[in-house]
């Protein structure tokens, strides 16, 4: 009989659960980010482990470089075991001009949400995620970034509601690449 009982209850719980989860408010991009300044290298202080990350050991950049056309090139590169590893592709505004949101594209035909939810007025630092809380990434114009920036891009993710549980932090050297 507590058998017949539990199923009921724990269907009940898994929805709850679900819906608690489909409760969280969407993620927002910041207001404006100007292309010119957003462009150049930016290095991986800390990031949701990613698959397509799986070979990185380390000191880990993303460099970006307005194209004629109004898209984006877009590099990234990472320490390995054997060397380096770097994957080239491309982004493009998701909406008219809006450049806190983009589609990123390394192997057609997917592409991934870029956003940016975090910026620093002086676009020292930014954090990137996308609109279901699977990625993240806190960038930095320095292989080191001062604590006190840390917190500040730590706290944009955490308004946003992303599970700051999954970040890692990635090693840097003062003579990245």
């Amino acid at each position: 009989m507590r058998a017949h009982f539990s199923a009921p209850l724990l269907y009940i719980a898994l929805l709850a659960c679900g819906i608690a989860h489909a409760e969280l408010p969407p993620v927002e991009s910041v207001a404006e980010v100007d292309p010119v300044r957003y462009a150049g290298r930016w290095y991986e202080i800390a990031a949701f482990p990613m698959f397509f990350q799986r070979q990185c050991t380390g000191e880990t950049t993303a460099e970006y470089a307005l194209r004629p056309d109004g898209e984006i090139e877009v590099s990234n590169r990472c320490r390995t075991e054997n060397g380096f590893a770097q994957a080239k592709g491309r982004a493009w505004p998701a909406g008219a001009e809006q450049f806190a949101r983009l589609k990123v594209s390394f192997f057609w035909p997917f592409r991934s949400d870029y956003w940016i939810i975090g910026l620093d007025a002086d676009y020292r630092w930014a954090v990137v995620g996308n609109p279901n809380r699977k990625f993240l990434w806190i960038l930095s114009r320095t292989p080191q970034m001062p604590a006190a920036e840390f917190e500040r891009a730590l706290q944009a993710a955490a308004n946003q509601q992303f599970p700051l549980d999954q970040l890692k932090l990635t090693r840097q050297t003062e003579t990245a690449p």
